[in-house]
């Protein structure tokens, strides 16, 4: 943290600032004489305000994850206080944060000139040296990044492909193996040993240490592809293949895992994935990054990607993880421009295109979203996971009609023997949005496919049993079908209002409240389930705790249409005549869960 004494200078300058501005303008008026500049800042505390203000700019852009934003506002701090080495460092890590490599090395040698020991910015020049081929250089800044087990073995790595760099591969190998620690180093251990024999010519050492990973773990993307590489080389393309299909048994679709399998039925010989000491630097630095991800470790995962990134500007894996890092702190902008950058020959180009207009919509770009995706489902009709992507966002942007015929597109791309366990999601939604524009038979059809897919799922259920109450059919049977997706989902709020609204919707008002109730104990910031208690509160005569509720689901930002008729009630309460008094336009969300 920045000092006390700082933070205090910040809050006395804010302070000053409010008070200066008026006297500025006060100066100007012909009841105040020119000479007041006693009152004005001086060039003292315009440095200060300057440097505060910027300060505070930065911290809401780290606060907000917006590491651009935070490094360029610190840098301006650091401008009118070069000194302070506090600032320095957060605008160092801020740069690499975002990316900006290059800010981040002159910041990291500035530091080094005071703090030898900062380990992230030995780690920054070390990553530099080993880009610009400096490798002895590189490996004593490398060595002394280490901090704990992850950046051992990180330093490790990066230090024996700066070994292999200055042509010691035999002294690379041994470093790595020297490494003792936890028991999931030697998957990376290995896995990097075998590439550097790999690319020193020694085969068999490599097949060796791939072998060895393999057995380890063979559900490992990059074990497997690696792997299957060197057999497709050094054994037989049919046993490549065999390796390849094995993984896609497990992570159907890979499109990395798909290639391989279309290149070694081929009979193709594929290249190693490494070809120099700087993209094997960026292979281990992407693969502990990634790891750092999935397991919550974003901060440093974030610093891993950017420099395995710097180093290998196109590296595909990296690029997704990257953008799936910003996805998973909701950060769609940022994510975009990640996705953006997929080189356009990857075969990892189609997802990133599916995922970045994922995050378009998400960032409240969805034209541009579906633009996108009927691009792609236009040059592949048969790739359900990029239909079923432009489905969902047509549905939740209440293109039912679009969504529907979206979704028969996707109907007809599944697989003719069927085996796909997501179809019954797909008949689902289908019929949502079938039943949201008033297309009823065909709606209920697709339900009731949908359960014959996926017997008992709670969902569906819901939708349908909620729809026969709304419609005034099937009474009974809907009302069986709701109870039964809430003994499923009792912790659903959703599935628990729909419950709720059915007593109501048949007249049974007390059933209605408790449920409802429950519902809002689940769900209290739910505009609809807020009305719909409401409503149940004025049939059994609390009118007062009625208007409340109502009051409340107003303010809690209903869906446009809706907002009148909810202001009207508060206003008028319900009419007296209860037979079709509850609201039939009251829907299910677009997920199908229940109000």
């Amino acid at each position: 943290m920045l000092s006390t004494r700082f933070n205090r200078l910040t809050i006395a300058v804010l302070a000053a600032a409010a008070l200066a501005v008026p006297a500025q303008l006060a100066a100007q008026t012909p009841d105040h004489p020119t000479d007041n500049a006693a009152q004005f800042p001086s060039k003292t505390d315009l440095k200060s305000l300057t440097t505060a203000g910027s300060y505070l700019a930065a911290r809401h852009a780290s606060v907000e994850r917006d590491a651009a934003s935070a490094a360029a506002f610190y840098r301006s701090a650091l401008r009118t206080d070069p000194k302070n080495s506090e600032l320095l460092d957060r605008a160092f890590i801020s740069s690499l944060a975002d990316g900006d490599i290059e800010e981040a090395v002159k910041l990291a040698d500035r530091i080094l000139t005071q703090d030898k020991a900062n380990r992230v910015a030995r780690l920054v020049v070390g990553v530099r040296d080993l880009k610009l081929k400096k490798y002895a250089a590189a490996q004593p800044n490398i060595n002394q990044s280490v901090r704990g087990p992850i950046t051992d073995l990180v330093a490790t790595l990066l230090s024996a492909w700066a070994a292999y760099g200055a042509g010691d591969s035999k002294g690379a190998v041994a470093s790595i193996d020297k490494l003792t620690g936890p028991e999931w180093y030697p998957i990376f251990k290995d896995l990097h040993a075998g590439m550097i024999y790999e690319l020193s010519g020694k085969e068999k050492d490599a097949g060796a240490r791939f072998e060895k990973v393999y057995k380890l773990d063979d559900s490992m993307l990059r074990t497997v592809d690696e792997y299957a590489r060197w057999t497709s080389r050094n054994k037989d393309a049919a046993a490549a293949t065999a390796m390849y299909e094995a993984f896609d048994k497990k992570l159907p679709r890979h499109p990395l895992v798909l290639e391989g399998i279309k290149e070694t039925k081929a009979g193709k010989k594929l290249p190693p994935l490494i070809d120099s000491p700087q993209a094997g630097a960026a292979e281990a630095l992407y693969g502990i990054g990634a790891t750092l991800t999935r397991r919550g470790g974003e901060d440093l995962a974030l610093v891993y990607l950017q420099l395995a990134l710097y180093l290998q500007p196109n590296h595909p894996l990296a690029l997704l993880s990257l953008a799936d890092l910003y996805e998973s702190v909701k950060k769609p902008q940022m994510a975009i421009k990640v996705y953006e950058r997929m080189p356009a020959s990857s075969p990892l180009k189609r997802n990133a295109q599916i995922q970045l207009a994922t995050n378009l919509d998400a960032a409240d770009r969805s034209d541009e979203a579906i633009k996108i995706l009927k691009e792609v489902t236009t040059d592949q009709p048969k790739d359900i996971e990029a239909i079923l992507a432009l489905g969902n966002i047509e549905r939740g942007r209440k293109k039912f009609a679009d969504c529907a015929t979206t979704y028969s597109q996707a109907i007809d791309a599944l697989p003719a023997a069927g085996g796909d366990k997501n179809a019954w999601v797909t008949y689902y939604y289908r019929g949502i949005c079938e039943e949201r524009s008033k297309q009823w038979n065909k709606a209920e059809a697709d339900m009731r496919k949908a359960l014959e897919l996926q017997p008992e799922q709670p969902h569906v259920l819901n939708y349908l049993g909620y729809s026969w109450i709304d419609q005034g059919i099937n009474l009974d049977e809907g009302m069986k079908m709701i109870k039964r997706a809430v003994d499923q989902r009792p912790d659903d709020g959703y599935i628990v209002d729909s419950l709720g609204w059915a007593y109501y919707r048949i007249g049974n008002y007390d059933e209605a409240v408790k449920n409802l109730e429950r519902a809002i104990d689940l769900k209290p910031e739910d505009p609809t389930i807020n009305d719909h208690l409401g409503d149940a509160y004025w049939r059994v005569g609390r009118t007062l705790e009625a208007k409340f509720q109502w009051a409340h689901a107003r303010d809690l930002k209903p869906e446009p249409e809706e907002l009148p008729k909810i202001q009207a009630k508060i206003d008028n309460g319900l009419p007296d005549d209860t037979s079709n008094a509850a609201s039939a336009d009251k829907k299910k969300d677009d997920d199908g869960k229940g109000g």
